[in-house]
């Protein structure tokens, strides 16, 4: 039985490493070798995973690229708006301007209109020129100098046409028959430029205004058989004339002065 015992326990003795060798590569297959197998499928996960959070990355920043670009053209439009704003703005002002301007424009159009028109019919009036006053200046026999009745008359003539803006005055110079003719119409052009003399230094009336000529003998106003018919003939006439539109409704006339 000893013996038995004894022959047991180094049989046991002698196959114990080949039974911990066993146990050992049983628990490597069953325990070990699975564990290594997840920890490489794990492995692998990751890596894909860190693959996945890469590209990931990449396509965050490119998203990131392209939100910027987005936002620095959504900047652009943003500033080409305001600046079509303002420029939509200021097209506003100018058209309003161009408006006001073609207002102002036509009604100057308007008016220009109304003054040719005003302008016409004083021309037509001017045109039409209406006697307003008739006045005598006598003269001595072969005298041509202005007296001072005669100097009154031209000073009256003068005073009345002033309430005129525009006037003319014709001065005609006359003589009797007594004497040549051609002499007498000499006579008379000295009558009426002593009037017209007096008329522009004096009264300083413009010279266009003024229209003068003698006519010697001619015209008679009375018979010359007679002191006080010559008399009446030794003359030079004025006569003022105005347009129309500033025609009174009654002529004046002024009595003649006696000559000496």
């Amino acid at each position: 039985m000893n013996s038995l015992l004894y022959s047991t326990s180094i049989a046991a003795l002698a196959l114990a490493p080949f039974i911990t060798s066993c146990a050992t590569k049983k628990f490597v297959r069953t325990t070990v070798t699975p564990i290594e197998q997840r920890v490489g499928d794990l492995d692998a996960v990751t890596k894909t995973q860190a693959k996945s959070i890469e590209e990931l990355e990449r396509g965050v920043s490119r998203a990131d690229e392209r939100a910027q670009g987005a936002q620095g053209k959504a900047d652009a439009a943003a500033a080409t708006a305001e600046l079509a704003r303002k420029e939509a703005a200021e097209g506003r002002t100018v058209a309003e301007a161009g408006k006001s301007m073609a207002e102002k424009g036509l009604t100057r159009a308007d008016q220009l209109d109304k003054n040719v028109s005003t302008i016409n019919t004083r021309l037509e009036n001017m045109q039409n020129f209406k006697l307003v006053s008739t006045d005598q200046v006598l003269f001595g026999i072969g005298k041509h100098e202005l007296s001072t009745e005669g100097a009154a008359t031209l000073d009256s003539m003068v005073a009345k046409s002033k309430s005129f803006r525009n006037f003319v005055v014709e001065v005609q110079g006359f003589t009797d028959s007594t004497g040549p003719k051609q002499l007498n119409l000499e006579l008379s052009r000295k009558r009426a430029d002593a009037v017209v003399r007096y008329l522009t230094i004096k009264h300083s009336i413009p010279l266009h205004r003024v229209f003068v000529a003698g006519y010697g003998d001619e015209n008679q106003v009375a018979e010359n058989k007679t002191r006080d018919g010559r008399k009446q003939n030794r003359r030079v006439e004025t006569k003022v004339y105005v347009s129309a539109d500033q025609a009174p409704a009654q002529i004046t006339a002024v009595p003649s002065t006696p000559g000496q």
